[in-house]
């Protein structure tokens, strides 16, 4: 075995949980808030790392979502929902949604799309998505959708590596 990989810890069970989200948090992901609109009327949004790229032909995406998450059943009902893909200057707004908090939207700059969703101002890009498949793998909830309608800003993306937020650094 080579010398520099033997001096790396080798884990052999999955089922060491905090080794394991230490391991997969070296995967640099971007930082999205997911919205939507549930049933009463009220808006529901998350942050959210679990966000890729699915399909260009169809334009798909894909997101997961903890399947014991409070906000869980309003996603399976919701038609439609918009991916904020946070800039590096919203680092606020993602620890925002990411608490339980009871109007995640009070003095956070938002606009409603023409399905009546909250697009975030000032995100990097949007990605207005309508829900085609719903299922469940593990302890999380996959949505897959397809994107109708996307919009780009100049912004620079928000990064997340290994438990902290990172702006985008040079380019390779």
């Amino acid at each position: 075995m080579n010398a520099a990989l033997q001096a790396i810890p080798q884990i052999d069970s999955p089922q060491d949980s905090r080794a394991l989200r230490t391991a997969l948090g070296q995967f640099a992901t971007g930082i999205t808030v997911v919205t939507t609109r549930a049933a009463d009327g009220a808006f529901v949004g998350l942050t959210v790392n679990s966000f890729s790229a699915l399909s260009l032909e169809p334009a798909l995406t894909l997101w997961s979502l903890r399947c014991s998450s409070p906000s869980l059943p309003v996603f399976e009902k919701a038609e439609r929902f918009v991916v904020n893909v946070l800039a590096e200057a919203q680092v606020e707004v993602s620890r925002r949604f990411a608490l339980p908090l009871a109007d995640k939207f009070d003095g956070v700059a938002h606009a409603e799309n023409a399905w009546g969703l909250p697009l975030i101002h000032g995100a990097a890009a949007w990605f207005e998505c309508r829900t085609v498949s719903r299922q469940f793998a593990g302890d999380h909830c996959l949505f897959i959708a397809e994107v109708e309608r996307f919009t780009l800003s100049e912004a620079a993306p928000l990064l997340f590596h290994a438990g902290g937020y990172f702006a985008l650094g040079s380019r390779l």
